[in-house]
């Protein structure tokens, strides 16, 4: 007899994000309109809502225009419109603006908003509860629960009070089953429960591999006469010589300026450090100038699905869906993905309300896959699917010249006959002895930082007495494998210094400092051999990040 309680839902949805947040509001929304009553409620991992949300972010209001219509009577964060758009292309010295004009029409950001996406999920979450949602932060969802046919019957909290030894402290309490007639999946990048339903319902069979990238982002206050509310910047080219992304400046309220760096994480090089890449990105004349006199204030990092219409996994299993960025709709070349993950909540909603009141339960939601192929998420990211790797196998100016013709081409109704394949990130890397070693600046502490220093910011705290959250298969893969084919790349392409090889005895220790963790998850998707796997630590653990 399990010791933990359970409580009954209609829906449980599993991440307070844009995604389980829209899924929530329209799930009561339809209930309304069925004239039924339904009982929803949000698991979220972080402290309070939003605090696990990173973005850059520029949102484009169309899923919130169709979930909320008189959104900006609720006094929501969406106050800086877009007023210019920019796209720089790097040397190391100058930059060369690329004319706007020549953009596809969808990429100019009109009528999209600059915005903390931690602050429009803090919003959006008011507005779900004012509608009877219940939602439990710092509550992680860390098994999923079956029922005895093979569906999905919803998810059990972690335990709390359990010491890195396995044994149960004085603060011991048991996790808490929720049992719902369907469960929302919506953990964000390679969710830690999502993953797991991937592979056991071979969602992901008939499509291409997922592929990512790491977003490194600071938050500043500049100086007020340089800051120009609604001002996007994106950037292109250096210094990712060996590597491809791209960097984002956005005005946003308050005199301050969200910027960062996303670093494709199909990279070969093993040197190669996304946040140390990121520090020197600021360094650029232009860039610098911008920062000089101001202050940093906020410091965080995350994965970003990056595969778009091609590595969408089959969404649904019985008794439940992935949703938003769990199952990837990212729309890579608008540098988007809040809109598209609302939406597909919204869809998911409908589909799970509709089987409800039609007194269905566990089944497959079919109705939501075919809603999707009939929405504007599906038309959007099929007219973009080339992007990412006509960049990737043609290079960076080649490949985006090839793909803004493809774009435009979609754009005027020519459907491209073709749809490009990716490879999985991991399986990129080259050996430590066919590449050069990347030696970065050492940071100035004005306008380039060191990690440690950076982590600090972003508030991350674990309750350091817990079991280590960032689990290894085989405990000798990073020492034996890693360290003499790669150098141990976890050392550099982890954001937070969470890694490290240190010595013991004269002899190499690979070290795992979990408490430094941001809950990035690029170790779980970069790792060579994928020996690390990220399962979720105690709830209320990790970053705390104030708006970002």
């Amino acid at each position: 007899m399990s010791e933990r309680e359970s409580m009954p839902y209609d829906i449980v949805i599993v991440g307070g994000g844009p995604a389980g947040l829209s899924a929530a509001i329209r799930a009561k929304q339809a209930a309304t309109e069925a004239g039924i009553e339904l009982a929803v409620c949000v698991l979220e991992k972080g402290s309070e809502i939003g605090a696990h949300i990173l973005s850059g972010a520029v949102v484009d209001p169309r899923a919130l225009d169709e979930l909320l219509p008189n959104w900006k009577d609720l006094d929501s964060p969406l106050t800086v419109p877009v007023t210019e758009n920019h796209h720089w292309i790097l040397s190391e010295k100058k930059k060369y603006e690329f004319p706007h004009g020549l953009m596809p029409p969808f990429m100019n950001n009109k009528g999209c908003y600059t915005v903390s996406l931690g602050n429009l999920c803090r919003w959006l979450a008011g507005q779900a509860e004012a509608l009877g949602v219940e939602i439990f932060p710092g509550f992680a969802a860390a098994e999923v629960l079956w029922n005895d046919d093979g569906s999905v019957k919803g998810v059990a909290t972690g335990d709390m009070g359990v010491a890195r030894d396995g044994t149960r402290k004085d603060s011991y309490q048991p996790g808490l089953e929720l049992h719902a007639k369907y469960t929302f999946f919506a953990e964000g990048v390679r969710g830690h429960l999502s993953k797991q339903l991937i592979r056991h319902f071979e969602l992901a069979k008939d499509v291409e591999p997922q592929v990512y990238g790491i977003g490194i982002k600071e938050l500043w206050d500049i100086d007020p006469a340089k800051h120009v509310p609604g001002r996007v910047i994106h950037t292109q080219g250096w210094p990712l010589g060996e590597a491809n992304g791209g960097g984002w400046i956005y005005h946003q309220a308050n005199g301050q300026v969200s910027l960062g760096l996303v670093t494709w994480l199909n990279y070969s090089n093993p040197y190669l450090s996304p946040f140390d890449e990121m520090q020197r990105w600021k360094t650029h004349p232009e860039i610098k100038a911008l920062l000089t006199g101001g202050r940093r204030v906020s410091y965080g990092a995350r994965a970003i699905n990056d595969g778009g219409w091609q590595s969408v996994p089959k969404l649904t299993f019985p008794g439940g869906a992935l949703i938003g960025c769990s199952a990837g709709f990212v729309n890579v070349p608008r540098i988007k993905g809040s809109h598209t993950a609302m939406k597909t909540g919204m869809l998911a909603a409908d589909a799970a309300v509709a089987a409800i009141t039609a007194q269905r339960q566990g089944d497959e939601l079919q109705s939501y896959i075919d809603a999707y192929k009939a929405s504007w998420v599906y038309e959007e990211l099929r007219g973009v699917r080339n992007t990412l790797p006509l960049v990737e196998k043609t290079g960076n100016v080649v490949g985006t010249l090839l793909a803004g013709v493809t774009m435009w081409a979609e754009h005027l109704g020519i459907r491209m006959p073709f749809t490009l394949s990716h490879h999985r990130d991991n399986e990129q890397l080259k050996r430590k002895d066919h590449v050069h070693r990347i030696v970065y600046p050492k940071p100035d502490g004005v306008i380039s930082f060191d990690k440690l220093s950076s982590v600090f910011l972003s508030n991350t705290n674990h309750e350091e007495d817990q079991p280590v959250h960032l689990t290894l298969r085989d405990p000798d893969i990073p020492i034996q494998h890693n360290l003499p084919l790669y150098d141990e790349p976890a050392q550099r392409y982890c954001p937070a210094g969470v890694y490290e090889i240190v010595e013991v005895e004269g002899q190499p220790k690979f070290q795992i400092n979990a408490q430094n963790c941001v809950h990035c998850k690029t170790c779980d998707i970069k790792d060579p051999t994928q020996n690390i796997n990220w399962v979720v630590p105690e709830g209320g653990g990790g970053p705390n990040y104030p708006n970002m």
